[in-house]
């Protein structure tokens, strides 16, 4: 059983950034792959991004070039580190894990989830 703990939200300007951190109870070495989800008020929860054992990531379109998902084994640690953020953005952000492969080139949700930390963008 892994116990996910995310921070690192705030409130943040648009364009500003903030880095999110889960800290994982366990090791997370084996955990092929383990990523964040993101929830926006009245909408259903979405992929964000995902980083995988091997060393890739892969992201949802709406935050290509602006998020960097990485992850620490050493100190069991999953970072998001996200810049010129969007009002869009404004979400709560969850850590998941693990992972699993979807169809096509999607992923599917694994069991753990953190409790989330709000992300909200505005001026």
């Amino acid at each position: 059983q892994v116990h996910l703990v995310e921070s690192g939200g705030g409130l943040v300007q648009p364009g500003g950034s903030l880095r999110l951190s889960c800290a994982a109870s366990g090791s997370i070495a084996k955990i092929y792959a383990m990523g964040w989800y993101r929830q926006a008020p009245g909408k259903q929860r979405e992929f964000v991004a995902a980083s995988t054992s091997g060393g890739s990531s892969n992201y949802a379109d709406s935050v290509k070039g602006r998020f960097t998902v990485s992850r620490d084994n050493a100190n069991n640690i999953l970072l998001l580190q996200m810049n010129n953020l969007k009002p869009e953005d404004t979400a709560v952000y969850y850590c998941n894990a693990p992972l699993g492969r979807g169809p096509g080139s999607t992923w599917s949700y694994g069991t753990y989830w953190g409790q989330g930390t709000q992300v909200t963008v505005s001026s």
